[in-house]
């Protein structure tokens, strides 16, 4: 048994991943070249067509799309609680009020009836979050927001690759993000991405990750005055993914086909040796997705959550509770959110453990996981050996 640590997810970078960067670097272009374009290309081919603006990270790109979509001051963006901080925070970067809505019980996605429930007419966006790489209920969540101008956001930091009813996450809602982090499906270092099918919301992505600057000439507001003419009509920010990083995307696209099938195969395993194993529950999943399975989130019962983790990272295996939920960070208790106003989401938080899940995780390491969970339900030591 190998005495290394196993993460709970990692990148997969291949020589051709290197070489595809170096032929960036010797290039004349180091960012905002063709490879960006290209990329861009590549992406929406997974996304069903939609128009795609790639920026700096996941957070730049849930900025970005907010932006997009008007959201300012006055404005309500509907979060769930389980996911990632940034969800909400880039939304309150923008002045806008973060309500918080509950999650499914089985998926731990967005829940249609509480979106309903929190909708108002100050509603801009309402935010779903394809938690662990499964997607939201999409359809049921348009039918949620019947009647309102809200437009709906697929945080889809987890679930490139993944379809909903047949259809590619990217094209389900007004608009898409992406993260391109190293434990990502696929990965640029950092980097992220937008998505939609709207071309005005497109055009004001892709102008707010570069600084608001406006060049077409029939969209000047002053008289040209040569070929170095630009003007900031709305503020925006640096936020372009450069051309070396969008060369190593491009190369890690080639291979998520591959990628998915060896998550898939490991969550498969993963469910086969734990469907009986007392004391923990495994990730469930609707019938209508086909999920990307960036993390496999398993329910550890009887308070033990904690213990568990404990005993498991001292066996050299290194499981990670995804996530704090987000209205508990100090930043959102300050404004008043309170710890249990969300019961399934919270419920969730204080059973989930996320077990190793990455390309590269051979059986052997996969084996040694489930082994060191079992040793730890059952409250003995199994330390890794040299």
């Amino acid at each position: 048994m190998s005495s290394s640590f196993l993460p709970y997810g990692r990148q997969s970078v291949t020589d051709d991943d290197v070489a595809a960067v170096v032929a960036a670097l010797r290039s004349d272009w180091l960012t905002t070249g063709p490879e960006v374009t290209a990329f861009e290309a590549d992406i929406s081919a997974w996304a069903g067509g939609a128009g795609v603006a790639t920026v700096s990270n996941g957070t730049a790109a849930l900025h970005v799309a907010y932006a997009a979509a008007g959201v300012g001051p006055g404005d309500e963006v509907i979060v769930p609680p389980m996911t990632f901080v940034a969800t909400a925070s880039s939304a309150v970067a923008l002045g806008a009020r973060v309500v918080f809505a509950d999650v499914e019980e089985e998926t731990f996605t967005l829940d249609p009836a509480a979106v309903a429930a929190a909708t108002t007419g100050r509603t801009k966006v309402v935010a779903a979050v394809d938690y662990a790489g499964h997607p939201a209920d999409y359809d049921a969540l348009r039918a949620a927001l019947d009647g309102s101008d809200a437009l709906l956001l697929a945080d889809a930091a987890h679930s490139i690759g993944a379809t909903y009813r047949g259809r590619p996450v990217g094209s389900l809602a007004d608009l898409t993000t992406f993260s391109f982090f190293p434990t990502k499906n696929l990965t640029t270092a950092e980097g992220g991405a937008v998505a939609t099918t709207d071309a005005r919301l497109l055009t004001r992505a892709r102008r707010f990750r570069n600084i608001g600057l406006v060049r077409e000439p029939d969209e000047l507001r002053w008289p040209d005055e040569g070929g170095w003419h630009q003007e900031v009509h709305e503020f925006g920010l640096n936020y372009r993914l450069p051309d070396v990083l969008c060369a190593l995307g491009r190369s890690q696209l080639r291979r998520l086909d591959a990628f998915l099938a060896r998550r898939a195969e490991l969550v498969a395993r993963y469910d086969e040796a734990l469907a009986e194993l007392p004391g923990v529950l495994v990730p469930g999943r609707r019938d209508w997705a086909a999920p990307a399975w960036h993390l496999y989130p398993i329910r550890v019962l009887d308070g033990r959550r904690r213990e568990i983790y404990e005993r498991m990272r001292a066996a050299g295996i290194g499981v990670q509770v995804n996530y704090i939920p987000a209205h508990w960070h100090p930043a959102f208790a300050d404004l008043g959110y309170r710890r249990g106003s969300y019961p399934v989401a919270e419920a969730f938080y204080a059973q989930q453990l996320s077990l190793p899940l990455y390309p590269g995780l051979r059986d052997a390491d996969q084996e040694r996981v489930i082994d060191a969970l079992a040793a730890a339900l059952r409250g003995t030591s199994l330390r890794s050996a040299a």
